[in-house]
């Protein structure tokens, strides 16, 4: 999974960056989303695929991020995990790191929007898609920290809702007209490898065992 996500974010890359034929996807789609929009004359539809995107902001998803992590610190600290405390520290530096994966990559690219008007002077660019990152790295941890101390049967509807939720997200982006469908696919590869290493890193030990003790 790790290998073909970041094969489908570098081939997507270097597509963006050389105005390559894959682009061809990106016009595509939206001229489909259009079409549906005109044909279906939905206000619903379309307030929808804008609350969508909000949610990927950070003023939504930091807080829920925050939250999520202090509600995990408080049922690991209930079950007498050593290092209980970890899911603050990882909520904050996950917040952080958000602007310096992003922020970054618009510059360099410097992708127009769908719109195809030219970058102002304040604009960093559309690729990849600040809010897919956001809402993935933000709702992806937060789930990631609450999994810890939650049996199968709440993992699989947290995960489940989660991905639906991100998955919202770049939908209400695509179908708003706000990002290309590469902007948003790019971000998704990104959040996703972040996510998966950090699921393989022990945050906290067992109950009552520090995991850094080797006794």
């Amino acid at each position: 999974m790790p290998v073909v996500l970041a094969l489908v974010l570098v081939l997507v890359s270097w597509q963006v960056a050389v105005d390559g034929p894959l682009l061809e996807l990106d016009h595509w789609t939206r001229h489909a989303a259009r079409e549906i929009r005109h044909s279906l004359h939905s206000t619903l539809l379309n307030h929808l695929g804008k609350a969508f995107s909000d949610l990927g902001g950070g003023p939504v998803v930091v807080p829920v991020l925050l939250l999520g992590a202090a509600v995990a610190a408080w049922r690991e600290w209930r079950a007498g995990f050593a290092r209980w405390w970890l899911p603050i520290p990882v909520a904050v530096l996950t917040a952080g790191l958000i602007p310096l994966l992003v922020v970054p990559a618009k510059a360099w690219f410097a992708r127009p929007g769908p719109f195809g008007l030219p970058l102002a002077a304040d604009q960093w660019g559309w690729y990849p898609s600040g809010h897919t990152a956001t809402a993935t790295l933000g709702y992806g941890v937060a789930a990631l920290l609450l999994a810890r101390t939650a049996g199968p049967r709440t993992r699989r509807p947290l995960a489940a809702g989660t991905a639906l939720l991100v998955a919202g997200v770049g939908f209400g982006l695509v179908w708003s007209d706000y990002h290309w469908l590469l902007d948003v696919v790019a971000s998704w590869c990104l959040g996703a490898l972040v996510l998966w290493a950090l699921a393989r890193w022990p945050l906290t030990g067992r109950p009552g065992k520090d995991p850094g003790s080797t006794s």
